[in-house]
Formats: C-alpha cells, structure tokens, sequence
C-alpha cells in the first residue's frame, strides 16, 4: 500500500482521504470543465488530437478543483489554497466535470486512434462511468455524511505540513501559503462537523471503534502543543534559501497559528466527536447495519476490485486462497523441522525473541540491505526500472501507533524529492523481522516504488495515467511483486519465506473477514479471532488491522484480486508464447501505461499476446 499505510481504496492517489472525498478524488482521475461540450461545428481536428486535448482539458479543470492533488504533483500555481472536498457545491461540480468528460469522450472516434490512444481512451470511459456510479444520491447520502474516520485528511495534513512530506519549504513564499492552506484545512475540519450532524439525523454514521481511534489521534495531536507539534517541523531548521531575518518571523506566526487556530480546530472536533457523536455511533461494525449499506458495499467492491464480483464469491474466493496458502506454510513447516500443529507453529513465530528487531536503527540497516541485494538482481526480471531514488524512513511518530508495518510515499514526476518507503518501528516485539524481505518488495522495489514511478516518469502517458489509477492495479502488482522474491534471489532463509507465505495468507484473509463484517454480520471479536487463528501476527495487530476493514469496507478486497489477475495474465502469456516469452517484456507492458482497470488490462495483454504470436 502506499501512503497512508496500505490504506488507499479507490485509486490510491498521493493522499488517504475520507470515504466522501475518496470517492470525488480517488475514483474519478479525470475531470473537465462542468459544461457539456458543444456540438461540432466545421472540420474537427483528427481524433488523436482531440483525446490529447480533452484529457488536457479535464486533468488542468481538476487539479484547479483539487488543490493537494497539484501539490503532490509538484504543481505549486495552486499551493496557497487547500481545497472544498466536502460540500455540496464541490460533489455536484465534481459530477458535472465527469459527465462532460464522459460526454466529450463520445464525440472521439475510437477506430480512428493508435492502440496506446485507445487504450487511454478506453481507461478514461471506464473511470468515468464508475465515478459517476459514486455520485448517484443514495451513494453521496451514505458517504459525504462520514468525511472523517481513522484513515483522513487529519492525519494526512500533519505529514503534508510537516517540512517531511509533499509540501515544499525552499522559499518564503513555501511557508505562507503552508499557512493559507491550513486556514482552509481548518474550514474542512469545522464544515466535517456540520456533516457528521446531517449523517446523525439520517443514521447514516461511522461504528464507534472507528471513531474512538479517531479522538485518540486527535488527542495525540492537541498534545504535541505548540513547539513539538507536527506543524511546527518546518520551522525548527530552515534551508538555505530562507534568509536568517526571517526564522524569527516565521517561528513566531507558526507558533501563534498552531496555538491559536490549529490546536482550537482539533480540540472542537474530538470534544464533538466524544460528546456528540460517538453516544450515536453505531455498535454494529458491519456496513450492512447502515441505511444503504448493503448497495454502497457492493459499489466499493467495484471501486476497489474494478469488477462486478459479488461479496459471496469474494468471500468463497478467500476461503479457496486461505486453504492454498495454509498448506504452503505447512511445508515449510516440515523444511524447518517443526513438530506440531500449524496453530502451534503460528505461536512459534509469534513468540519466538529472535524474530524482533533490537532497534528502529537495525531495521533500517536490514531494508537497506535488502534493497542492495535486490539491486543486484533487477535486470534479469526488468528491463525497465525508474530513475527515482528512494529513501527509507521510520514512520512518523503521530501516526505509528495506527500505520501498518510500512508504506510507500511517491516523489514528485521531476525527481526533486526521493520516493519514501517508510517502516514502523512502534512496538518493535510486533515487527518481526521474518517479514523484511517481503514488505520490501511490495513497498519498494519491484513493488509500488516501480509502479508509480514508472507511470510519473512516462511523460507521454495522459494525467490520470500518470497520477491515479485504481488500488486494484496499485495493489494487486504490489501483492505480485512478492511472489517475484525467489526470482529475485530473496526467500532462501525458510523463515522469510514463511514470511512471504503468512502475507500471501494474509491477503486471503482479508477476502473472507471483509465480506464477513460487511455482509454476514460479523462481530469484530469474530473477525479478530478468525485472523489470531490463522496467522502469527499479534492480537493488538489483527485488532488494528480488523479496524481499517471496518472503517473503509471493502478497500482491502483491492490487494488479492489484483495479484490473482496479474498472475493469471502471466500464466497465460508464459502458456501461450511458450519460449519465446519473455517476463521482462511481460512486466513492461504491464508497469509502463499506468494503473489501469483489470478489463482494460487484460485486453492490452491479451492484444500484446497476439501480437508476439504473430511475429
């Protein structure tokens, strides 16, 4: 997962955002203007140019929507300003750019463009019409209604505004409109509450688990004060380039906005939420509890899988990839010489001392050698790899207690900051370092560093190529580039090959527990108790992990689904090429158009197939 530890639905964009926004900015990567296109008059420009322009058109009408977004592409014309996200006036303008984009389409003869145009072409239809699918009333009514939970823009501002994060501080001008944005940040924050009441009046409200973890990360926040908060990291060691005439301004209105402005906006949200709004949270964990929920749950399957597979055969499918990868550890079991049963063996390595790192330090040295190895072993798989470096960082310390194991932030398309592949070194007994090889890879290398760095650095690919996607693509070649460990020389310790099966096992296990809280009616004890069974991750990890599936249903669905195609798609083409195939080819097509659709691409391998065949 990238960003916000694994936790972006949708289309995984550089932010985690609440459910309502996600839907208006992860889903749709591609909006216009909000008036219909007109009707031609005269001689049309050829249709390539025509698609060129219309996804210029709708990608420049969406980053001026969308501020933070053209931030974290390095794009700064926007930077003094944070955005709406939340409105009416945002989600109905947001609509009508995606209908005009969609209509706009229709006009372009497909026929008539190259296959890479048509490709693009047909991963703009498809993004589009499943957006609008998010904006129908019973959607909107069941989502804008919920803009916080324990995955949103709170935590997420924090690190854009920390000195750390996709925010520039190179120039004076850097740190005002880091200023200006958080008076709009804090207008989110006060409009989230007026929200929050209309979602009391319908019912259509989070579960109290979701939001109690929510007044605790604002707890966190308020007591960082003034000085050691988060927001005042900028401040406390400037570059170069700011003059030294200015640190003690700077400090000074930093100090009296976070003490004024900031710290009062977090102090009203949690004492709402634990005074108002948690005494009407829902107890019942699942979706399915809430007006809508049922129809909602179904469309963030498809916004998370990208296809039309229902809860039953995803939760089948789970039980099917639980059964598979238990008899995989099973063997490596027998390779170890365990004796016992494999509950027996999941204690073993949950217990077991020798598996937990000694410091955040250690584990930052073995992910660098990791990284080297892998190095070294690249190019028998790849003949294409990004020009970004990366970097390897503790997650930050506001936000540890509630990330995953680790996470991967994006640097911009122009290379000036590094890619970002962060390890959580909270509670270091529950970081096991059997688990090192296999979160680097789908982190970083091959994993989601290549994935989204290949896409920015393709300058010919349209925006919303480039920069969105789906977390079904995202996620599902993140979930692959694992099972390339072996190829890549990693696994040869059996511990870290069971390492790399209990995540196969886990991902499975998500299928199974998602579907169950949001369809079948399960308690969190149950989902809880399913997960300890199978898995050697601790109680207070299975807790937490249990909590993101319950605070955005359906996201963890995105992961499985997505590698079981990719690794479908290779068969097939290793099947059908016989030895003339050729993986570094295979991920090539796969890595270097962007995240796209399942469907969309199946057919560019399967028209990728054909064509070696007939050469």
């Amino acid at each position: 997962m990238y960003v916000t530890a694994k936790k972006l639905p949708a289309t995984r964009t550089l932010l985690t955002l609440s459910l309502g926004a996600m839907l208006a900015l992860c889903v749709p990567q591609q909006r216009a203007a909000t008036s219909s296109p007109a009707s031609p008059q005269g001689p049309q420009p050829p249709a390539s140019q025509r698609l060129k322009e219309l996804f210029a058109k709708s990608d420049e009408a969406r980053l001026r929507r969308n501020p933070i977004l053209a931030l974290a592409r390095g794009d700064l014309r926007y930077a003094d300003q944070f955005g709406d996200y939340i409105s009416d006036e945002y989600f109905a303008a947001e609509k009508a750019a995606a209908e005009a984009d969609l209509a706009g389409l229709k006009t372009i003869e497909r026929d008539a463009l190259s296959r890479d145009e048509q490709l693009s072409y047909d991963a703009f239809e498809w993004q589009t019409e499943l957006s609008l699918r998010g904006y129908r009333p019973d959607i909107l009514a069941a989502t804008v209604v919920r803009p916080i939970s324990q995955s949103g823009l709170h935590v997420e501002m924090p690190q854009i505004s920390s000195g750390q994060g996709i925010a520039p501080f190179k120039t004076v001008a850097d740190y005002e409109n880091n200023l200006k944005r958080l008076d709009g940040f804090i207008l989110y924050l006060s409009r989230s509450i007026e929200r929050m009441r209309q979602g009391i009046r319908t019912g259509a409200v989070q579960p109290g688990v979701v939001m109690e973890e929510v007044v605790h990360q604002l707890d966190s926040l308020i007591a960082q004060g003034v000085e050691g908060s988060t927001y005042y990291g900028p401040v406390r060691k400037f570059p170069a380039s700011i003059a030294p005439q200015e640190h003690a301004r700077l400090r000074a209105e930093y100090a009296a906005f976070i003490r004024d402005h900031l710290v009062p906006a977090h102090v009203r949200l949690r004492d709402f939420i634990r005074t108002e709004y948690l005494p009407q949270a829902r107890a019942a964990v699942g979706i399915i509890a809430m007006p809508g929920g049922a129809d909602l749950y179904k469309h963030l399957i498809e916004v998370s899988t990208t296809t039309a597979m229902t809860p039953d055969r995803i939760h089948a499918l789970g039980l099917a990839e639980v059964a598979r990868a238990r008899g995989e550890i099973e063997k490596v079991m027998e390779r170890v010489g365990f004796k016992g049963t494999l509950a027996q063996f999941f204690e073993f390595m949950r217990s077991n001392t020798k598996f937990r790192p000694v410091s955040a330090r250690a584990l930052r040295e073995g992910y660098l050698a990791i990284e080297k190895k892998l190095r070294r072993r690249i190019a028998a798989l790849f003949s294409v790899v990004p020009k970004a470096s990366l970097d390897v960082r503790p997650v930050p310390a506001y936000s540890e207690k509630s990330a995953g194991n680790a996470y991967y932030v994006e640097g911009p398309p122009d290379g000036s900051r590094p890619g970002v592949f962060y390890f959580n070194a909270y509670d270091l007994a529950s970081r096991p370092t059997y688990r090192m090889e296999d979160l680097f890879l789908h982190e970083a290398v091959p994993g989601h560093h290549f994935q989204i760095s290949l896409a920015q650095e393709n300058a010919r690919l349209p925006a919303f190529q480039r920069f969105g996607g789906t977390s079904a693509f995202n996620e599902g070649w993140a979930l692959y580039a694992e099972t390339l460990g072996p190829e890549l020389g990693m696994f040869r310790d059996p511990y870290q090959m069971y390492g790399h099966l209990e995540s196969e096992l886990w991902r499975a296990l998500r299928l199974v527990v998602d579907t169950g809280l949001h369809t079948l009616g399960w308690t969190e004890a149950q989902a809880v108790s399913y997960m300890l069974s199978n898995s050697a991750r601790s109680r207070a990890y299975v807790t937490n992990e249990v909590r993101w599936y319950i605070a955005e249903p359906g996201a963890a669905l995105a992961y499985k689904i997505g590698q079981l195609k990719i690794r479908e798609l290779r068969t097939r083409a290793e099947r059908e090429l016989g030895p003339f195939f050729d993986v570094r080819e295979f991920h090539a097509q796969v890595l270097t158009t962007g995240s796209l659709p399942l469907a969309v691409l199946e057919a560019k391998i399967n028209r990728w197939i054909a064509s070696e065949k007939a050469e």
